[in-house]
């Protein structure tokens, strides 16, 4: 096999055989803790015993797809799902761009360092103390929220026990948290616009406003597109920890996702049959979404991840 300007494809490994070597050990690791594991999916087909082990346990076919697909549970936890999925993306995607604008619109260097760092930080609390947090600041008693909503008259109820409010607090949440970090790559590509283009503008009299319409949001558009189709690979699965960590027998009707069903049959109830078939019917589910919204994208604006 004939590589590049014609070197062959051994001769090309062999001349940079030290970075394929400082590539080797994430190799192994990945290899190790992605691929070999997936080897257990097996389980979802049999009816597992871990005595028998995966190769002797008796075969089961469909038997546990069918009976996720026709319990109750079924249509719970995927609405559930996609309603909070589908939320936070929804304030979470654009949010990030809009921050990102915004900071390259800032002069003052001082106060821009400023906005961003305590953009940046919360991202930075763990799942645990975030929740945590969140369950101090909405508690009906002596939280946060509900002192201030008093001053103005307002009385608020408990938050964290309205199955109705769980999505909202999620998502707003997860605002919060994270689209101050996810707005950096945002900010390192408007990093790249040419200044000329900027004085270009500014010599043809535009305005703030168009110089964002006419020069920022095109330069963005083409990596909103590829961390769209990276989130779309995920749609069906929300984080677990947040979730699991939020949740209360109140708010359990609105709280319970695909994920942590798949916790709760398989390692409290020791369903692992069960648990698996229902995690790769989510996986399957989210590499179809992947696959569907790359080849869209490629087709309307010529920009994909493959």
């Amino acid at each position: 096999m004939r590589g590049y300007h014609g070197i062959g494809l051994w001769q090309r490994i062999r001349r940079n055989a030290g970075l394929y070597l400082l590539m080797l050990p994430a190799i192994i690791i990945f290899i190790c803790f992605t691929y070999l594991p997936m080897y257990g999916i097996v389980i979802a087909f049999k009816d597992f015993r871990p005595a028998a082990g995966i190769l002797g346990s008796r075969w089961a076919g469909f038997k546990y797809f069918t009976k996720y697909f026709s319990s109750y549970m079924f249509g719970n936890t995927i609405r559930n799902t996609l309603v909070i999925s589908l939320y936070t993306i929804l304030v979470t995607f654009p949010l990030p761009i809009v921050i990102a604008l915004m900071c390259n619109q800032m002069n003052a260097k001082r106060f821009k360092k400023f906005y961003q760092v305590s953009t940046y930080l919360p991202h930075f609390i763990s799942t645990v103390v975030m929740c945590g947090m969140i369950v101090l600041f909405l508690s009906p008693s002596n939280g946060v929220l509900p002192k201030l909503m008093s001053l103005i008259g307002v009385k608020m109820g408990d938050l964290m026990g309205m199955p109705r409010a769980f999505s909202s607090i999620y998502a707003w949440t997860e605002v919060w948290q994270h689209v101050g970090w996810d707005s950096i790559m945002y900010i390192a590509a408007l990093s790249a616009v040419d200044p000329q283009l900027y004085e270009a503008a500014v010599v043809d009299g535009a305005n703030k406003w168009q110089k964002i319409l006419y020069i920022d949001l095109p330069l963005l558009i083409p990596t909103a597109i590829v961390l769209f189709i990276l989130r779309s690979g995920s749609v069906m699965s929300v984080g677990f920890e947040k979730v699991y960590l939020l949740q209360n027998d109140l708010n359990l009707s609105s709280s319970e996702i695909i994920s942590t069903y798949v916790y709760k049959m398989g390692l409290k109830s020791s369903q692992y049959s069960y648990s698996a078939a229902i995690g790769l019917f989510n996986n399957v589910v989210n590499f179809v979404l992947l696959l569907t919204v790359n080849t869209i994208a490629n087709k309307m604006g010529n920009t994909s991840l493959f």
